[in-house]
């Protein structure tokens, strides 16, 4: 077998599958069980996770991570956990740097961070000392499935009845619409699921830091940045990839996730007809939305007044999500309203996290209203319930005249 590696390297070939497949199929010693275990140890130690792959390989599993000290941690939908393994740091080091150059990045004493998608879609993040204290830390995240439209969201449990349909009507709408909500809460699951629920003939341009949203859509176009080589040169940013994007032809505009400076060139966007387009943004939950936005304006030079006056006529709607043990669910609906001088989002559905009943809030009318303006709704009092109405049915007299029981909260994290 020796001979065959070193054939391999002088010839310059790069390991793949086939490779480890020809380099233990016929190594007669081991027998058929043994050349195919050892062939599944090659292909792990090389191509795989290493002495994760177990713990990847569990359905169950969301996350990995290997802290400094080494020890291993697995969140299997409730919290993490820890794992009955160690790693040493040199191992813990040249795993992490092998799967850095899978994702087609590079890790090392320059560059001591790293953050991107390894095949298969597994998120990857991984930084060295001595920026973290005692050892390399490495973080997994393994992709979730994502929900074809709302009624794969509502299959899950992530919504109920009521919260499906009124998610149905927002995007036939084509509301512009942030989905916001703590990290692991489900906002690519949830945003994945809506753009699943546009329109075939939708153009969607996508544009992610690294690729997470995956949608069952026929005509979805992705971008993705790209960071500095080893002169420090040919870094490509949101920015830039925002304002491509518009050149492009987008039906739908859609940031994966809003962090920094492209939040100018969004708000842009969404205020010159590019209508229906979405976002996710990091944020405690509805009501911190505005300050959360003003705080990502200031990285990109909009002062608190030009910001406000961006987004009053960019975002029409909130979707709030968030975790709830080992489930994810939408926990509420907002619709933004100018108030003055700023931008305020005023709750139009709301999940209790006690109970999971629907209660209707104060912005529950201007829903109505607003998708009434587009079409979509037959206005307030129509609850949409008995009579065949299509109306999100928020106002008076409708669904939301008293709280509806919800459905089984859930879904898979983005």
């Amino acid at each position: 077998m020796s001979a065959s590696i070193d054939d391999f390297i002088r010839a310059g070939t790069p390991p793949d599958a086939s490779v480890i497949a020809g380099l233990t199929a016929d190594v007669v010693e081991l027998g058929s069980v043994g050349a195919a275990a050892e062939g599944e140890r090659l292909r792990s130690a090389v191509l795989g996770f290493g002495p994760l792959e177990g713990l990847l390989g569990e359905p169950s599993v969301t996350d990995v991570v290997v802290n400094g000290d080494g020890a291993v941690w697995v969140d299997r939908g409730d919290g993490m956990q820890r794992a009955d393994l160690v790693l040493e740091a040199p191992a813990a080091r040249a795993l992490a740097t092998r799967l850095a150059g899978l994702a087609r990045r590079r890790l090392d004493d320059a560059q001591p961070w790293v953050d991107g998608v390894l095949p298969g879609g597994v998120r990857l993040h991984a930084i060295l000392p001595p920026l973290a204290e005692g050892g390399t830390h490495l973080s997994l995240r393994v992709p979730r499935h994502q929900p074809a439209g709302v009624e794969g969201l509502l299959a899950l449990g992530a919504v109920d009845a009521q919260m499906a349909r009124t998610l149905r009507l927002v995007v036939d709408a084509r509301c512009s619409f942030l989905v916001v909500g703590g990290t692991g809460a489900g906002k690519t699951t949830i945003l994945g699921a809506l753009l699943s629920q546009c329109p075939p003939s939708d153009r969607i341009v996508v544009v992610e830091d690294v690729r997470e949203l995956d949608p069952a859509h026929p005509h979805v176009v992705r971008l993705q940045g790209r960071g500095a080589n080893v002169e420090g040169a040919g870094s490509v940013t949101m920015v830039d990839l925002v304002r491509q994007a518009l050149r492009m032809r987008p039906d739908r505009l859609v940031v994966g996730e809003v962090r920094g400076g492209e939040v100018r060139e969004m708000l842009a966007a969404l205020n010159t007809g590019h209508d229906g387009g979405a976002a996710t943004v990091h944020a405690n939950g509805m009501a911190e939305v505005p300050a959360r936005l003003e705080a990502l304006g200031a990285l990109a030079g909009l002062g608190r007044e030009a910001l406000h006056a961006q987004l009053r006529g960019a975002v029409q709607v909130v979707i709030e999500v968030r975790r709830v043990g080992p489930r994810r669910v939408v926990s509420g609906l907002g619709v933004t309203r100018w108030s003055e001088s700023e931008v305020v989002v005023d709750p139009a559905l709301d999940v209790d996290a006690t109970t999971g009943r629907v209660r209707v809030g104060p912005g529950a009318q201007a829903l109505d209203r607003l998708l009434a303006g587009h079409g979509c709704s037959r206005g307030v009092g129509h609850s949409g319930r008995g009579s065949g109405s299509e109306g999100a049915g928020f106002g008076a007299g409708g669904a939301g005249s008293g709280a509806v029981p919800s459905g089984r909260p859930g879904g898979h994290d983005g």
